[in-house]
């Protein structure tokens, strides 16, 4: 892979102009999304990719801010030649609602107090974070997601699209995470969230006022939940590599309650850095998203994921005990049960949890391999604009230009593809003088099927001489259309 990078980015922002009803019926009353891009959206708008992150990640994946020496959370996948490569993709971030780097989550104004929400904010489901993120998607005016993908929550995401929104991504990548919370993960949230409210300093949520350079909050008990939450992302081989039993700036133990060994002193310092750039309020709401998280259906995940239509990439990391392996597993099983398209993975790693964010070496290797394995159905244009077999060429040349397409199928009056017309044939008709659709359209129309690779559909285009293949089903109705501008993007041989 190339170590590329994308070089300096800037968070965006998408301000709703209207509130969110969530899932609980409350509602949200304003709403802004926080995102970054990576790359160039193509001239079909068919080239996207949506990154969902991680519980207490942010919209920043890539690249470099100015003056940070660390590039985002996942800049090891994404960028020139990585598994999210931007040469070919359009590739997306945005934080979630509830979070506190941009989006609107508990920290921002209420706009009926004049004050920060604190506990007043609504609580979400990962359900909601998702129909904000559609939100998001339609203002970029993306009708169609290549793909979308996430590691740990980030996961939970990727499956809730596929089932709020079936037919809007493509490819969906699942890492490390899971279809629904367990009691043991619920467990370790509730213990997070008691370390924050049990701190005085919480204030019932509404410390905001009185954070100063002497009352930072519930800091104490934000580091400790941090502490708690950070033990389930390694593994016992991770922590005896990288600590074993050594003391921490000592030469023998010292027999009091003061820090000894080195993994102590580690998670003392992951707890104190992470209360510098996360607010308690927020861990808590989002916390409480993912142990309501539960994409069962009567006790069935296969019946939970009976709608889905994506291709899955499911990963799962040996060592990880938080979202183990059996539960990656399960969700294959449901999306086999369904006849769904499925590759699974086990990343081997004595990392735990956090393999998905360094392991980057098997995931770009298994992300590249699931992304260039593009078939037609995963970039054909689905709306496609037809005429009826029978019109004038008069009707067909104004059609043409009111849409501004080159191609339109031709269609029976039973939806059957029976023909195909373009700009050129116009040209010709206007040049013979021929009157009606049906002297000058192709009746001989090369097509291509869903299932087919890309590379072969680009094979029939050059081979044919033609810049665009109607997409058909078994019985010859149209479905879809690919052009050469969208198989050249992916490819390798144009750019938009």
């Amino acid at each position: 892979m190339i170590n590329g990078s994308i070089g300096l980015v800037t968070t965006q922002y998408y301000h709703h102009p209207s509130p969110l009803i969530l899932e609980s019926g409350e509602t949200l009353p304003i709403l802004t999304v926080a995102y970054e891009t990576y790359g160039q959206l193509n001239r079909n708008n068919s080239n996207a990719i949506l990154i969902c992150h991680a519980l207490t990640g942010d919209a920043h994946a890539a690249g470099f801010h100015a003056g940070d020496a660390k590039p985002g959370w996942w800049d090891s996948v994404i960028g020139p030649g990585k598994a999210f490569d931007t040469d070919k993709y359009f590739v997306i971030c945005s934080n979630v609602i509830g979070g506190c780097q941009g989006s609107t989550g508990p920290s921002v104004e209420n706009p009926a107090t004049g004050r920060p929400f604190g506990t007043l904010f609504p609580v979400i489901t990962i359900k909601d974070m998702v129909n904000a993120q559609k939100l998001l998607i339609d203002y970029l005016g993306i009708s169609q997601l290549y793909a979308v993908a996430g590691g740990s929550m980030g996961g939970m995401q990727v499956l809730q699209w596929t089932v709020s929104w079936p037919d809007l991504a493509s490819k969906a990548i699942v890492i490390a995470s899971t279809a629904y919370s367990t009691p043991q993960q619920i467990a370790f949230n509730e213990v997070g969230r008691i370390a924050i409210t049990s701190d005085p300093l919480w204030e019932n949520g509404d410390y905001y006022q009185q954070k100063s350079i002497d009352s930072t909050g519930p800091h104490g008990g934000l580091a400790l939940a941090r502490m708690i939450g950070h033990i389930t992302y390694l593994s016992n081989e991770s922590m005896h590599e990288k600590f074993g039993r050594a003391l921490q700036d000592k030469d023998r133990i010292g027999y009091t309650f003061s820090t000894d060994f080195a993994v102590e002193s580690y998670l003392h310092h992951q707890g104190d850095t992470f209360t510098q750039r996360f607010d308690a309020n927020s861990y808590l709401y989002i916390t409480k998203a993912v142990d309501y998280f539960d994409l069962t259906k009567d006790g069935s995940l296969a019946k939970g994921l009976a709608g889905v239509h994506a291709a899955f990439l499911i990963i799962s990391v040996s060592s990880d005990w938080l979202y183990p392996p059996y539960q990656l597993e399960e969700i294959v099983s449901a999306l086999t049960a369904n006849n769904r398209e499925v590759r699974y993975s086990e990343i081997r790693s004595n990392f735990g949890h956090d393999a998905f964010l360094l392991e980057y070496g098997q995931i770009n290797y298994q992300i590249s391999g699931f992304l260039s394995r593009t078939v037609v159905g995963d970039i054909m244009i689905r709306d496609v604009p037809t005429i009826e077999e029978g019109a004038t060429t008069a009707v067909t040349a104004r059609r043409l230009i009111h849409l501004e397409v080159n191609h339109l199928p031709v269609l029976s009056i039973g939806g059957q593809l029976v023909g195909i017309v373009t700009s050129w044939d116009i040209a010709k008709a206007v040049a013979g003088n021929f009157l009606w659709l049906d002297e000058i359209m192709s009746r001989d129309v090369i097509t291509t099927v869903p299932e087919e690779l890309v590379e072969s559909a680009a094979k029939k285009m050059e081979e044919h001489s033609i810049s665009a293949l109607p997409v058909v089903d078994a019985d010859q109705h149209l479905i879809g259309l690919i052009t050469s501008d969208a198989i050249s993007i992916l490819i390798g041989r144009g750019n938009s």
